[in-house]
């Protein structure tokens, strides 16, 4: 007879098994699987956009094409597998949080499972990032009579969900549904136990009273966009770390230069938990900043933050292969004259022992990005002793360039970009693309003046850069120079400001964020202009924030979804046979300051309460959504 433990790891030895075969079968048709690109459209024609344009819209309601149909997946507080269900007034305790989705659904990627020998389109494992709370909505009395116990269920609402889900049939028709309970399930908190590996591990920054060897951190927080890796793991990436500290009331200049100050954001952690006050542990925030890799496959796997990817306020990690078989991981930092960066690993990925891949995100070159004015750019090695990085401009160490990441690239000398987001690269031609959402204070007192990658004075509406690097005139992802040249400048064409109309050929929009190609090379759009923002004159005319598709070689823009109000569309994946697409709608109903009035929490919006019937309470609740078209085809197309 075989144990319930022993049978577990027959399983899984059984899945990676499979997963290998898979892995192995796609690298020999040259990483087609892995880029999400089928075989017979490798060298295909370019790909149609197949659906007519919707208006924009300023509904409390999530919008499509006719010929499409929109279901609701995982809302905030939905049991990840057997848990308790979500209370409508927000009542759920701590432990019950734990085990639920949590606040503000972010980047995400469906894993298929390996069924017959074959990538899933109708079983999976999905990860989804979780990326802040607002604790007005959180409690049922909102941020009144702050406790330790409001501090831990805020915690718990926050970092990853895996959950496994499965369409099936559910009466006459096929759904998309959560499998419940699944051995697969768990949720990663701000209070999960987390290794720390690569060059700043141990580092003395790195090292605080609880953790006196610096290797491992109780959690992970402000997830926002992600990568995948194509040994099947996903990437979560950490963003706006600094708000969760309070810092001290004259903060250091490496503090400043992360945005570390005072009462930090207001999430008030450090009242009744010590790491996150400045002043009792100045090492903690040193420990937050990174991509962390999670295997959704095995849930006693801990997850691990890799330092060699850098520290800063990272909003994607997108993952490609070098012709070498090098891993390149792209990443931005979102903030206003940030950088754009990418890793390097120092060896290659062997498809047929994706078990010894991690450590690829270990050992390789940090670069950032400097964009020069005649459509040329090269990569700067980030690197203790080169380009200036040396003890006599400040630099101790490699692990010391990695955990002040910024002061490296300000001290070689990198483009200050306008927020760089969203990265995606072409499944074709390995092209790539970056969304720079907006920069309003670009050109304005001291600030850095407009250049020719970032050509717009106070730049409201944003734009989208592209680029292809080369080695020895050939395509090349690790190469360490490229061409570049501006996509799209967003903006309104009816705009009565010539600097504020863009090239747009199509549909308007500004602020884009996330970008997702899919299989064909679509090029999905999401936006994310600021709830401020969307009352302003500006973009008043383009509605609430949404969803398009473009054509990479035209231009033609499409609007395809719109969201509810005060929402942010985030989030982007699909099925291997591209016929469901998962989209995440982010915190519908945000107030300008991010904190809602439990006493009014319809007073901006009552999604998705409003649109599907299944939901209790009025309570906006950020989800997770499966698109699908009607007569079964792909999406987009």
């Amino acid at each position: 007879m075989i144990s319930h433990t022993s049978q577990q790891s027959l399983t899984r030895f059984s899945l990676n098994n499979e997963r290998r075969r898979l892995l192995q079968a796609a690298f020999s048709a040259g990483m087609l699987s892995f880029m999400g690109l089928p075989a017979a459209l490798a060298a295909g024609a370019r790909p149609a956009i197949g659906f007519n344009p919707i208006a924009a819209s300023l509904n409390d309601l999530v919008r499509v094409p006719d010929g499409y149909s929109v279901a609701l997946l995982y809302a905030w507080g939905d049991p990840v597998s057997d848990g308790a269900v979500f209370k409508a007034d927000a009542s759920n305790s701590v432990v019950e949080q734990a085990g639920q989705a949590g606040m503000h659904h972010d980047g995400m990627h469906f894993f298929p499972l390996i069924e017959n020998g074959q990538a899933s389109s109708t079983h999976g494992l999905m990860c989804i990032n979780h990326e802040y709370t607002d604790d007005g909505l959180l409690h049922p009395d909102g941020m009144a009579d702050w406790s330790h116990a409001k501090t831990l269920k805020s915690q718990n609402a926050h970092g990853v969900s895996v959950i496994e889900v499965e369409r099936k049939a559910v009466g006459k028709a096929l759904r998309w549904q959560l499998v419940r309970p699944s051995k697969f399930a768990r949720r990663i908190t701000a209070r999960t136990p987390i290794r720390i590996t690569g060059p700043a591990a141990g580092a003395p920054a790195m090292r605080t009273k609880d953790d006196r060897r610096g290797n491992v951190v109780f959690g992970t927080l402000a997830n926002c966009a992600m990568g995948v890796t194509p040994w099947g793991t996903y990437l979560s990436c950490e963003e706006n770390f600094n708000g969760y500290f309070n810092g001290l009331e004259t903060p250091t200049t490496d503090q400043k230069r992360y945005g570390l100050r005072e009462k930090g954001a207001g999430y008030r952690w450090h009242e009744h938990d010590s790491r996150f006050d400045v002043m009792t542990e100045p090492n903690e925030a040193n420990r937050f900043g990174w991509v962390v890799e999670i295997d959704p496959h095995n849930p006693m796997k801990a997850p691990v933050k890799r330092t060699a990817l850098g520290r800063f306020k990272h909003e994607s990690a997108t993952v490609t292969l070098a012709k070498s078989g090098q891993i390149v991981v792209y990443m931005g930092d979102d903030e206003p004259f940030e950088y754009l960066y990418k890793y390097v690993s120092r060896d290659r990925f062997d498809a047929a022992l994706p078990a010894t891949a991690s450590s690829l995100l270990d050992y390789g070159t940090l670069y950032v990005a400097r964009f020069g004015d005649a459509g040329r750019g090269e990569w700067l090695a980030l690197e203790f002793g080169q380009n200036g990085l040396t003890e006599a401009n400040g630099f101790s160490d490699q692990a010391d360039v990695l955990i002040r990441t910024r002061q490296a690239a300000d001290r070689v000398g990198a483009t200050k970009m306008d927020r760089p987001e969203g990265i995606a690269v072409h499944p074709q031609s390995g092209e790539v693309f970056c969304a720079l959402t907006n920069n309003s204070q670009r050109g304005k007192g001291d600030a850095p003046l407009p250049d020719a990658a970032n050509p717009r004075q106070e730049n409201t509406f944003g734009h989208i850069i592209r680029w292809q690097e080369e080695t020895g005139g050939q395509a090349d992802n690790s190469g360490k120079s490229f061409n570049w040249s501006i996509f799209l400048l967003c903006g309104d064409p009816q705009h009565a400001d010539a600097n504020k109309r863009g090239n747009i050929k199509g549909d308007a929009f500004g602020s884009p964020d996330g970008l997702w190609f899919d299989a064909e090379g679509r090029l999905w759009i999401q936006t994310d202009a600021s709830s401020k923002a969307m009352k302003g004159s500006d973009y008043a005319p383009l509605g609430n924030n949404q969803m398009l598709v473009a054509d990479v070689v035209s231009g033609e823009v499409r609007r395809f979804l719109t969201g509810p109000k005060g929402c942010e569309i985030t989030g982007v994946t699909s099925t291997p046979d591209a016929r469901s697409l998962f989209v995440n709608i982010q915190h519908p109903g945000e107030t300008a300051n991010e904190r809602s009035d439990p006493a009014r929490p319809m007073l901006v919006s009552s999604w998705p309460a409003n649109q599907f019937p299944e939901v209790t309470g009025g309570r906006p609740r950020s989800a997770t959504l499966v698109i699908s078209r009607l007569d079964g085809g792909v999406v987009g197309a």
